[in-house]
Order: structure tokens, then sequence, then C-alpha cells
């Protein structure tokens, strides 16, 4: 029996608040990488990982904030709980390796390509596998083409985002890079979800999972906790907020003189000394 889905149950009121958490972890996420590209390689890996928690973290939370509102006609919808989280180390995984590709060899080229793609497939990864976590009276299916369109704004989205990040022009400069990404972020959830059709088996409710109300308690405590603790990070650190430089220790190398002030001393040829000129008197030939 084919039956009607609603993805908007509560109104506006899923979307906005999936937007904001999408918006959240990519503000930190994104602050976070580009602090790591002004330091030194032992701290890197800590802002890198960082930011890779608060983004898969935002956009796991984005993610079921949004499934809120999603509802089936004549049947009750529950969740697998180790599907579901599953998603969210599949994300906080697969958005790591992107942003450590890029953390590492820079913002342009094939790194940026890779890293982005990556990336964007892990936000792909995400949805379709806590999609997957769902249990129902019936069975779902996808269109095809709605799903690669999901998974090419997610690609796009990742990579515009890392650009961005690998900027590194200040405050300012990365919300307004989050906002465009949680935008992107919730385009494409929302892109995925209408690709869903759903035919519906009886009424019967699932005899395993979780309904989705009760996870909203673990939403909340964790991954906004976390997005919470890294917030009061990015807070703190004052180069996080102004975006200004930090003076890289200089890396002595053996072999390689290191200049402090960044010019180079200029070693003028040995000039031959002059000998004095010494005035000989004119030998003549003496009278006798």
């Amino acid at each position: 029996m084919h039956t009607t889905v609603h993805g908007f149950g509560y109104g506006l009121v899923t979307p906005l608040a999936a937007y904001l958490m999408a918006c959240l972890g990519g503000a930190l996420g994104l602050r976070c990488t580009a602090r790591a590209m002004l330091v030194t390689r032992s701290w890197r890996p800590g802002w890198l990982a960082l930011g890779s928690a608060a983004i898969g973290s935002g956009i796991w939370t984005m993610h079921f904030v949004a499934m809120m509102g999603f509802t089936i006609e004549h049947t009750p919808i529950r969740y697998d709980w180790l599907m579901t989280f599953a998603s969210l180390a599949v994300a906080v995984v697969m958005v790591g390796v992107g942003i450590f590709i890029v953390g590492y060899r820079g913002a342009s080229g094939t790194a940026l390509f890779t890293g982005g793609t990556i990336t964007g497939l892990g936000i792909a990864s995400m949805h379709y596998l806590g999609m997957a976590g769902m249990h129902l009276d019936g069975q779902l299916t996808y269109n095809t083409f709605t799903v690669a369109v999901s998974v090419v704004i997610a690609m796009a989205a990742a990579t515009a985002a890392l650009w961005a990040a690998g900027q590194v022009r200040g405050f300012l400069w990365s919300v307004g890079a989050a906002l465009i990404m949680g935008l992107a972020v919730t385009g494409m959830h929302y892109t995925g979800m209408a690709a869903v059709e759903v035919h519906v088996s009886g009424t019967a409710e699932p005899s395993t999972g979780g309904s989705p109300a009760e996870l909203l308690a673990p939403m909340l405590i964790g991954p906004l906790a976390f997005l919470l603790l890294a917030g009061v990070v990015v807070v703190l650190d004052p180069l996080m907020v102004m975006g200004g430089p930090t003076a890289a220790p200089v890396e002595r190398k053996p072999g390689i003189p290191a200049h402090t002030d960044g010019t180079r001393t200029t070693r003028h040829p040995a000039r031959r000394a002059r000998r004095p000129l010494v005035h000989r008197r004119p030998r003549t030939p003496q009278n006798r």
C-alpha cells in the first residue's frame, strides 16, 4: 500500500532547528580547521580532530532533529540505536579524513578536491546510514537520480567549506561560510528525503528500535554538549576570534642557519690589502 510521507510534521520548527545545528557545527569546525593551519605541526592534529568532531556532530544532530518532523501515515517509525550511532561515527571519521588532507596539504588543487569529495561522501553516508536504521511496517525505496543530486550537493558543500577554511580571513568570514555550509547540508538532507518513497505493508508497530522522542535525549546530552564545549574552546582562544596569524617558530634544520629577521647576510668578497707604495730612489752611477 502506497502512503503519504510528511517531512515537516512540526512546520518550520524542525527545519530551522536543523539548520542552526548544521551552522553551529560548521562554524566551530571551520574555525578549528583555520586555526590548525596557523600553528606548528605538533598542535595541528588536535585542532583538526576537534574540527572534525564538531562538523560531524553538527551534521548528525541536524539530521535527526530534522527527522523529528518526518512522519508516515498509517504506521509508526522506530530507530535502531546501533545503526543510528554508527552513522555518527561514520560522519566524524570521514569528515576527519577530508579535513586532515586539507589541513596538511592545503586547501587548493588536488588536496581540496580529494578532501571535499571524502567529506561530502561522509555527509551523504551518514544520512543514508541513518535512514537505513529506520524500522517500520513497510519498505523504503529511493529515486536514483534524486539521491545522486543529494550526494553532489554534499560534495560541493564540503569542498566550498574546506576552501573557506583555508582562506583564514577572520571570524566573520568563517561565520558566512558556516551559514552557506549549513544551508547546503540542510538542503542535501531534504533533497535526500524527497527521494524517499514508502510502501506500507500494514499498521503494526515494529518490535525493535526506539521512537524519535527516545532519541532526542541522547542527542541533546551527547553531541550538543560536545558542541557547547567546542564553542567554549573557540571563545577562549583570542586568535580563533580575531583570525590573526601566529608567529611560526623557526624550524632549525641541520646544516641550515636560522635567520631571525628573515634577511640574508651578504658577504662581500675580501678585498686584497694594498701594499704601501715605497718610493725608491733612482739608481744613478756614483761618481768616484
